[in-house]
């Protein structure tokens, strides 16, 4: 692989299979807001590699691994049932369990190395995490691993999806929300599991939440999230071994800092939702009142550097005259349009509340013509009297109902020339519609 010596290309291979696998599978975790149970199901794997040692007596991978998955499907299922059958919140419960397991694992790791039995050397590496030391048949293990949990997202992505986001119409259509649930969690463990030798109990969260939080700041759909934290967890993989084996570093810290620089400057760069982007945009709206301010009242005292850098703006756009307090004709026309986008504001804020927006799925329902139309349509009827048509009220939307008809204002015109009975004057008092 990539001409890699035997070593390096195992390292890389388990790397990505890592990658892929801990960024579909931790997504779940995430986005349901239990990162922290990924971390104490990575730190309850310790106890079940102790065990498993001790019950086979040799350090077999597999059996290793099988005692790593029941620890951590204990330790999971053990802070679901504190969580629900008392009053300690769920983070608390997962304090718990993390520190329980992982005291109890230091506590018998620590056991087998004061022991005499020499076979239990290179156990302390599930703590730490140590890529040099895989086989071509851990890799495999671990691929296969990888592959029917991602089989099994796949098939039940939208059961899963469901539960994830909302359990109560999950079970509400018939879903079995306690047994998605747990299997959910069950992903969880398999990707705690696949990724303990390479970074190790103690840094495995980072591999869980890295490439789901990158991810969520490039998608806004599921399906696209999932994809996405797949392929980062890829790159960072193997960009992670890659670097380690190159300088010879220790492969799981290099890899999470791989992880944690992506995750970073997808934090500060991502488009739209960066730290970046969002700076750019507050600073444009900032500007945007700053320019309206001086349209409004040009002649206002300067207030700050601010304010003369608008002024100056102003001056060059041909909307400010030489003197910086004289709007120029363009100007005016500025300050007029900005003064009816702020009437319009007024009127909703005043008229907005007796709107009635009917369904989108909603037919055009007919129209009326009140009793002095002197030809109604054909499928017109009378409009019902009451306030909707009294002279004073309509004589106080007036406003509203001119500045409805603007150009500027015609992506709105139909919603905001609404009065209080849903219906839509034609502002010459004639036919009025219900519905839109």
């Amino acid at each position: 692989m990539f001409g890699l010596p035997y070593t390096d290309a195992v390292v890389v291979a388990g790397a990505l299979v890592l990658g892929i696998t801990s960024g579909v599978l931790g997504a779940f975790a995430v986005l349901r807001r239990r990162s922290l149970v990924g971390d104490a199901v990575a730190h309850s794997t310790l106890p079940g590699v102790c065990i498993a040692f001790l019950v086979a007596g040799v350090k077999d991978v597999p059996g290793l691994l099988v005692g790593a998955a029941v620890a951590g499907v204990v330790a999971a299922l053990l802070m679901v049932g504190i969580e629900r059958s008392s009053r300690i919140p769920p983070d608390a419960a997962t304090g718990v369990v993390l520190s329980g397991f992982f005291a109890l694992g230091v506590v018998l790791l620590t056991h087998l190395a004061n022991s005499t039995d020499a076979d239990q050397a290179g156990l302390e590496n599930y703590l730490f995490g140590q890529a040099a030391g895989l086989l071509a048949s851990d890799v495999a293990v671990m691929a296969g691993l990888g592959v029917v949990a991602l089989v099994v997202v796949g098939v039940a992505r939208r059961a899963l999806t469901a539960t994830l986001f909302d359990p109560g119409y999950a079970g509400a259509i018939g879903l079995p929300v306690r047994v998605l649930e747990t299997v959910m969690t069950a992903l969880l463990v398999v990707a705690v599991v696949i990724g303990v030798r390479i970074v190790g109990a103690i840094l495995m969260v980072a591999m869980l939440v890295v490439p789901t939080v990158t991810a969520r700041q490039l998608a806004d759909r599921f399906p696209r999230v999932l994809l996405l934290a797949g392929v980062v967890g890829a790159l960072v993989g193997v960009a992670g071994a890659l670097t380690a084996t190159r300088g010879e570093l220790p492969t799981g810290p290099v890899v999470v800092l791989t992880g944690f620089a992506v995750a970073v400057a997808a934090l500060m760069f991502a488009p739209g939702r960066g730290v970046l982007w969002r700076t750019r945009r507050l600073a444009a709206r900032r500007r945007a009142v700053r320019r309206d301010a001086v349209l409004a009242d040009p002649a206002a005292p300067v207030t700050g550097p601010g304010d003369r850098l608008t002024r100056a703006g102003l001056r060059r756009q041909g909307l400010l005259a030489a003197d910086g307090r004289t709007l120029t004709p363009a100007g005016e026309r500025a300050a007029a349009d900005l003064a009816d986008r702020r009437a319009l504001w007024t009127a909703w804020l005043a008229h907005g509340p007796s709107v009635h927006l009917p369904d989108a799925r909603e037919p055009t329902r007919p129209t009326c013509a009140p009793a002095s139309a002197r030809t109604p349509s054909p499928s017109s009827a009378p409009c019902p009297a009451g306030p909707n048509h009294d002279p004073r009220t309509r004589d106080s939307r007036a406003l509203f109902q001119r500045l409805a008809h603007r150009p500027a204002s015609r992506w709105i015109r139909a919603r905001e020339s609404l009065d209080s009975g849903g219906r839509v004057a034609d502002g010459r008092g004639g036919a009025c519609l219900t519905g839109w």
